[in-house]
């Protein structure tokens, strides 16, 4: 199953070139009071929801996917958390790029651990990137997003694929310098994910997917998730052995080699296997 949100928080279910509005299955949804549960109510009630999808699926008013704006298709997450440096050739990219590492080394997730990215730099991609900071670089990362489904603590790397919910393409865009890590890659709009939510059981193999990032048609990274450094368990568990994982909670998993700088009215296409294309537009701040 793959379902987007769409133009006024609309939900619908992919299906090819085509959107099925089924918006009336977050009716279902529980009602909740303050103070609020953690994690994403949507993505903590994901079964109960799909079900209620399916029933409303036909006579569904259509939609073609050309014609709507897509949002980011998780709403509300907990925690957006990011690997580091989890390809082992974006480390020697970064390591003959002075513009990355200001006459530091450039370590792996092994060193540098795990960042955090503000839920208010979530966006999706037909909202577009903006590249507000002229006096700095800003590059494009391609990654694969992973969406918590199950929470959990201490996660075993056995039981790891069985908290997934499903994936996303993400965009980790960051600006160079020497500030803070979460503060150069937590700009508003620097966290893009889209094009949908393909649920887990459409990706059987997330460690072996092809990725591909395009700018103006010139291909930029073009790499498989079978070069991270710590794969998709293994990073689910790590993570929840420092933060308990709620539902909804996404890890952005690693870029690979090919990173560099966007300005404005640049155009990103990017591909991951089996979850799909998104477009997304690069505009400045007064766009």
């Amino acid at each position: 199953m793959k379902f987007c949100r769409f133009d006024d928080n609309k939900l619908g279910l992919v299906d090819k070139n085509r959107v099925l509005d089924v918006t009336a299955a977050a009716d279902i949804l529980p009602d909740l009071r303050w103070p609020l549960p953690r994690g994403d109510a949507f993505i903590a009630n994901l079964e109960l929801v799909t079900a209620e999808m399916m029933r409303l699926r036909d006579g569904a008013k259509e939609y073609a996917l050309s014609d709507i704006c897509l949002l980011s298709p998780i709403a509300n997450p907990g925690k957006i958390i990011g690997a580091p440096v989890n390809y082992l050739l974006h480390q020697a990219e970064a390591n003959n790029d002075d513009e990355i590492t200001f006459g530091m080394p450039v370590k792996t997730v092994d060193d540098l651990g795990l960042f955090l990215k503000a839920g208010s730099a979530l966006v999706g991609p037909g909202q577009g990137v903006v590249a507000e900071r002229s006096d700095k670089r800003t590059d494009h990362e391609i990654e694969l997003a992973l969406v918590i489904g199950m929470g959990g603590r201490n996660i075993s790397e056995d039981q790891a694929h069985s908290h997934i919910a499903g994936y996303c393409i993400g965009l980790d865009m960051t600006i160079r310098g020497t500030e803070d890590r979460s503060l150069r890659k937590s700009l508003d709009s620097f966290a893009v994910l889209g094009p949908w939510f393909a649920s887990a059981d459409e990706i059987p193999e997330p460690d072996n997917l092809a990725l591909e990032l395009k700018v103006n048609g010139e291909v930029r990274q073009k790499s498989a998730t079978s070069a991270l450094i710590y794969d998709v368990a293994r990073l689910i568990s790590y993570a929840s052995s420092h933060y308990t994982l709620d539902p909804g909670d996404v890890i952005l998993t690693g870029t690979p080699e090919g990173v560099g700088p966007v300005v404005p009215g640049d155009k990103l296409d990017c591909r991951i296997e089996g979850i799909g294309d998104m477009t997304v537009m690069v505009r400045g701040s007064d766009a």
